[in-house]
């Protein structure tokens, strides 16, 4: 029996099977094989069409709603937690320059100035909870309502300590009052202004998010329409056919959204920019000059109160003058500029105040303010030079006498300076309830109508697709 020879080497091992081809791969195949096909591409062109026009109105609704919100914040939460921040240092000033006229009229104070620091506390309390309820995720905010809140029973325990000295007429009272009013000017006046200033960018930042324009949505539409453009021109290139209603409506429906887009952010953005321009902006300039007027009244007050007592320590040219006379002087300057008349300096408080007001109704209180502040310097300088001259009786009736007294011309001046903050926050309101009210509806619009272009491009690709059953 015989046997083949052996070569001394083993056989190689067979190859291995093929791996078995997925669905997903086979099905791939099969789409590629079918879109070689004029059915398989329409059927590609359709799903196309329809995912542009969803994605269009997807798109659109998800920053028109953005847009929405920010608007609603600026009419709604950011402007009114201005305006309270603005109150608030409003009221802390006038609390204190209330507190020293009513120690200049000596031991008994009036009832109604007692009434009046008493309702300005209030006020500045009750806005401090509002403002700690609404100040969502500002840790600046949070922190200097905290630390007015700390110190507010402080400045109202040592003007309570002034009053009580006054009225037993020891002089001690108004150390007491300085002590008082270095509170307010060195530590509650600065955190309210840098809560006001935290909440004015606040505003200033849901002005921006409302009316950027939607440029995602813009470019996604026009991706849209250009492909809905090109469908129908291959459609009458291989069918000389004019018009496919479902690609018409598809059309006709994304061209209303953007049209409604363009046209409503357009008008929403106007609108939020005038309430900005003529009532944002407005209301910030008369707040500071309201601010700036009662600062400068109790400065007045306080000149003499302290008789020289208090004086710039700092070199400079209003080194050793009355620091209170010093600041008095910058105050006016903020307010009305070097004027010498009834109108304002070009760049002061009250010019800005006057061109930004848009109407009669709005400049015709500045201008009178400006007017009564003009009268205030020159009472101020009578009442001055009455006290410079020794005449300390005559100077305080000038100051807080009941007629022809400064007192009566700051109270002029700020009730005009309230006057225009009033019609101002209604001019603000207006445009911008209007602003966001453009905003109405356009998002649930985009999408019911995207809805409907998607529907109309499947149905008018279907159509055609039914000539090849």
């Amino acid at each position: 029996m015989s046997y083949p020879p052996t070569t001394g080497r083993a056989a190689p091992p067979p190859a291995p099977a093929a791996p078995p081809r997925t669905a997903w791969a086979e099905g791939l195949d099969r789409a590629r094989a079918a879109a070689t096909t004029e059915p398989g591409r329409l059927r590609v062109i359709g799903a196309v069409l329809a995912a542009l026009v969803i994605a269009f109105g997807a798109v659109t609704a998800w920053q028109v709603s953005d847009r929405q919100t920010a608007a609603d914040a600026v009419a709604e939460r950011s402007q009114p937690l201005s305006a309270d921040a603005a109150q608030i240092y409003r009221s802390l000033a006038d609390a204190d320059t209330t507190a020293t006229g009513g120690f200049l009229a000596g031991g008994q104070e009036p009832p109604q100035v007692r009434q009046r620091f008493v309702r300005d506390i209030d006020t500045a309390s009750k806005l401090l909870v509002r403002a700690a309820a609404n100040t969502e995720g500002s840790s600046s905010a949070r922190d200097e309502i905290q630390k007015i809140n700390q110190l507010l029973p402080v400045y109202t325990g040592l003007i309570d300590s002034a009053r009580a000295n006054n009225r037993q007429g020891l002089p001690l009272g108004g150390a007491y009052l300085r002590y008082a009013n270095d509170t307010m000017r060195d530590k509650l006046l600065p955190a309210a202004g840098r809560l006001y200033q935290a909440e004015t960018a606040r505003l200033g930042e849901d002005y921006e998010d409302a009316e950027a324009w939607p440029w995602v949505a813009i470019a996604t539409g026009l991706v849209a329409l250009g492909a809905l453009g090109w469908a129908q021109r291959r459609e009458f290139q291989r069918t000389n056919r004019v018009l496919s209603r479902g690609l018409l409506t598809a059309t006709v429906a994304s061209t209303v959204v953007m049209l409604w887009l363009v046209v409503g952010h357009a008008v929403a953005s106007t609108q939020l920019s005038d309430s900005n321009d003529h009532g944002a902006k407005s209301l910030q300039v008369l707040n500071e000059a309201r601010i700036d007027s009662l600062r400068a009244r109790a400065d007045e007050n306080l000149t003499l109160v302290a008789r020289g007592a208090v004086v710039v320590d700092e070199d400079g040219a209003n080194k050793g003058k009355d620091a209170y006379e010093v600041s008095y002087g910058s105050r006016m300057s903020a307010l009305v500029g070097k004027a010498s008349g009834d109108r304002p300096s070009d760049g002061s408080l009250l010019d800005k105040a006057r061109a930004l007001a848009d109407d009669d109704e709005g400049r015709e209180p500045v201008e009178k303010a400006g007017g009564r502040i003009h009268e205030w310097q020159v009472r101020h300088k009578a009442a001055r030079a009455a006290d410079d001259g020794g005449d300390y009786k005559t100077a305080l009736t000038k100051v807080i006498g009941a007629e022809d007294s400064t007192g009566e011309s700051f109270d002029a001046v700020d009730s005009q300076l309230a006057k225009a903050l009033d019609h101002e926050q209604r001019e603000f309101q207006q445009s911008a309830d209007d602003g966001r009210g453009a905003f109405t509806a356009m998002a649930l619009g985009a999408a019911v109508l995207a809805v409907l272009g998607a529907a109309g491009a499947v149905l008018g690709i279907g159509r055609r697709l039914s000539e090849y059953r």
